[in-house]
């Protein structure tokens, strides 16, 4: 579409400048905005919108697992992250130190969350104290600080939003099954609330999470061929409840260090949204996460006060009992054609346009915002209509960005292969690795992309026969590689 063609013109299509486009959407669509405060935005009400109906399909599924909600300090002592050294190694350049309170130097620097497992495992150690104890499976909605040096707002910021869960086992295949338990969980949560496929797998001991015996991740390719991680889940082993020591009576009456899990998902998941769906014109918002799903548009003509707004309102009423959130735009200082462009910039699935003829005819005029297609629909019917459309809608976005995603995974079986693919396509490249850190490093140093994960049908017999495409030797897995966010 050429931009005289496009209803939307104060944002920058993303076919021009990709990082542009998706700045000026986050500022123009008021989703979030930048503070004085290196790396840490303001969420704004619509914004904060889309979170909260993340939070809510989230927390419901976690909750039906068993978890439940707990809230933990925002400031842990320094001697708490010191005890589990990789762990503290692996955060230290990201954390912000508290050393005042008030006029008084504190006798010990408190880190601001990075991440909870070094409070939590300390919270454990006092509660845990018999087999019968377990499991505990804990989760917690919270805000986390980590300095970054290079932010972008909702992929990469200093503070940012997530929830994060923690659990504790009597035994270490409990512990795995809980690990993947959650992998599983936010696959399915992604695919059907966010419309958006994901890659599950195991990360690499070199990307895993510091103090994790494995880390597990899902990974979705953004519509500019860049890879973003979405949600991990790691197996902690028995290394926390070791450094704070977490110990259980078992059914033997002998006492033995609980098995761990930890894992996370953060407001990253709207900047997914942003760039995995959104077009030229801006947003295209999925209808189960979307603030508003349909908003009403009366077409102001004559005394459309008393013909046409008596019908708006109506019609909202009964797409509200429809379960529809919707919205009357009935605002005189705006055109409709400015209304128009604001809804499709901000990404709202349906637009529902009603005028005196439309009233007339006892019908209204929808218009849905993933393939920009009009119909006429009976006023009679229209909360039925609206609903299935947006249905249809939610399956047409992951639709799309499933196809992106096959059309853009592409298999490379030498080095060369792998740099031209990385380099001139982008997108995923599967091929064989020989599972060493060496040429881990090497293909991230010469291509800056990364194995983003390695899914259970791609280990061992899938590699088969196979050689790295780094080093020549044999293959150990089929990894997937990226350069990503």
């Amino acid at each position: 579409m050429s931009k005289d063609e496009r209803l939307v013109r104060q944002i920058t299509p993303k076919s021009e400048d990709f990082s542009r486009w998706y700045a000026e959407i986050v500022q123009k669509a008021e989703l979030a905005d930048y503070t004085p405060m290196k790396g840490m935005m303001v969420i704004r009400p619509y914004g904060y919108a889309i979170w909260e109906n993340i939070q809510r399909l989230m927390d419901r599924r976690i909750k039906d697992t068993g978890h439940v909600n707990a809230y933990f300090p925002l400031f842990i002592p320094e001697s708490f992250l010191k005890k589990e050294a990789e762990h503290v190694e692996g955060f230290s350049p990201e954390v912000a130190w508290v050393t005042m309170g008030g006029k008084e130097e504190l006798e010990e620097r408190l880190a601001v969350r990075p991440t909870s497992e070094a409070i939590i495992g300390y919270m454990y150690s006092k509660w845990i104290k018999s087999w019968r104890d377990l499991p505990i499976l804990y989760n917690q909605w919270a805000n986390i600080v980590r300095w970054e040096k290079v932010t972008r707002p909702f992929l990469r910021t200093t503070e940012f939003l997530w929830q994060e869960g923690h659990t504790c086992h009597e035994t270490a295949e409990e512990a795995q099954e809980e690990t993947l338990k959650i992998l599983a969980l936010y696959k399915e949560f992604c695919e059907t609330e966010l419309a958006i496929p994901v890659v599950a797998g195991r990360k690499t001991l070199r990307e895993k999470f510091a103090g994790a015996q494995m880390t597990y991740a899902i990974e979705a390719l953004m519509s500019d061929g860049k890879a973003l991680q979405m949600g991990t889940s790691h197996n902690l082993g028995q290394h926390f409840s070791k450094a704070f020591d977490i110990k259980f009576e078992d059914r033997n009456q002998t006492l033995q260090y609980v098995w761990q899990t930890s894992w996370g998902a953060t407001t990253r998941m709207i900047g997914a949204v942003i760039m995995a769906h959104g077009d030229d014109s801006g947003l295209r918002l999925p209808p189960r996460v979307a603030p508003v799903q349909a908003v009403l548009v009366p077409i102001a003509f004559g005394n459309w006060k008393e013909t046409v707004l008596p019908a708006v309102l109506a019609a909202a009423e009964s797409l509200k009992k429809a379960g529809v959130r919707v919205q009357v735009d009935a605002r005189e200082e705006f055109t409709p054609g400015w209304k128009f462009a604001e809804h499709e910039m901000r990404g709202v699935p349906l637009r529902i346009e009603i005028g005196p003829r439309d009233v007339k005819s006892g019908q209204a005029i929808l218009v849905r915002r993933d393939a920009k297609t009009k119909e006429a629909v009976s006023l009679d019917s229209l909360a039925e209509k609206a609903a299935a459309l947006l249905d249809d809608i939610q399956a047409s976005l992951f639709k799309a960005a499933l196809q992106y995603r096959e059309e853009n995974t592409r298999e490379a079986g030498t080095y060369g292969e792998l740099k031209d693919l990385i380099e001139t396509k982008r997108g995923f490249v599967k091929g064989p690795w020989c599972g060493g850190e060496v040429c881990e490093d090497k293909i991230k140093a010469e291509t800056m992309a990364t194995i983003r994960v390695i899914p259970p049908d791609c280990e061992g017999p899938a590699a088969r026969g196979k050689t790295c495409v780094c080093c020549g030797r044999e293959a150990k897995a089929l990894a997937y590689f990226a350069r990503a966010y």
